[in-house]
């Protein structure tokens, strides 16, 4: 009797008690979900930690392949005194970060994957290896056409003798490997919002006037060079992306 009296005389703490319930409830999941995205997090470090130390290795035959454009190492000269393990630092770096890149892309799909329908995330899962090709794709573009082309270029402008630093060199080439490999990545990001209803191949379609002028700044900003045929060079692949990008689209209904 007691008992039920005072359950009566005081209902609020069992109703501030619900009240309280969601949002502690949210907070347990916001918290829960930042422990996941710590997790996630830190398998990538890791990754990138081992992929790195795999490059070490091989560091130094990246370096000699680098050169190529520039007619080898010989070609190139050191002030500094700690320039040549900065740049193989670099080197190893990219070149770990390459290795990494499916795992990277797996954590970061599989953080994103609770919030999707099952369609959506088996899309999205399928699409890493294929991120992982057209981030080759475009390094093996860079490589093969981009730099055999701006290199001599600007090595023999106006006729000068140019002995380029290798802190200087290498970092000119990794940029544009790099970035060129990053716009390779642009039909299947497109494929991706496509398939998740965020945009259609008729959107993109009417958006082909943008899509000229954005190919063209987004190929001077990475371009080495502002002579056209480099600007060609980058603005032509860039367009086709942006072609296979609208196909991808249509594809993804």
């Amino acid at each position: 009797m007691l008992k039920s009296k005072q359950a009566q005389e005081n209902p609020r703490p069992n109703k501030e008690k619900k009240a309280r319930n969601p949002s502690d409830e949210k907070m347990r999941s916001i918290w829960d979900h930042l422990d996941e995205l710590r997790a996630r997090l830190l398998k990538i470090l890791l990754g990138l930690v081992a992929t790195t130390l795999v490059s070490l290795l091989a560091a130094n035959q990246l370096m000699i392949l680098l050169a190529a454009p520039i007619g080898g190492l010989e070609n190139l000269q050191s002030i500094e005194v700690t320039e040549n393990v900065s740049v193989f630092m670099r080197t190893s770096l990219l070149a770990g970060f390459i290795l990494a890149l499916p795992f990277t892309l797996y954590q970061l799909m599989a953080f994103v994957s609770p919030g999707l329908e099952s369609k959506e995330r088996r899309w999205i899962f399928l699409s890493i290896p294929f991120a992982t090709l057209l981030f080759v794709g475009g390094v093996l573009f860079a490589y093969f056409i981009m730099l055999p082309a701006a290199v001599p270029f600007l090595v023999s402008f106006m006729g000068v003798e140019t002995v380029p630093r290798l802190s200087n060199y290498m970092q000119f080439t990794l940029n544009i490997i790099f970035w060129i490999g990053v716009c390779f990545e642009i039909p299947l990001v497109m494929f991706i919002l496509a398939k998740l209803k965020l945009v259609t191949a008729r959107q993109m379609i009417k958006q082909w006037r943008i899509a000229i002028i954005a190919s063209a700044v987004l190929a001077a900003v990475i371009s080495p060079t502002i002579d056209p045929v480099n600007m060609l060079l980058l603005i032509a692949p860039l367009l086709g992306l942006y072609l296979l990008s609208i196909l991808l689209a249509a594809l993804a209904r």
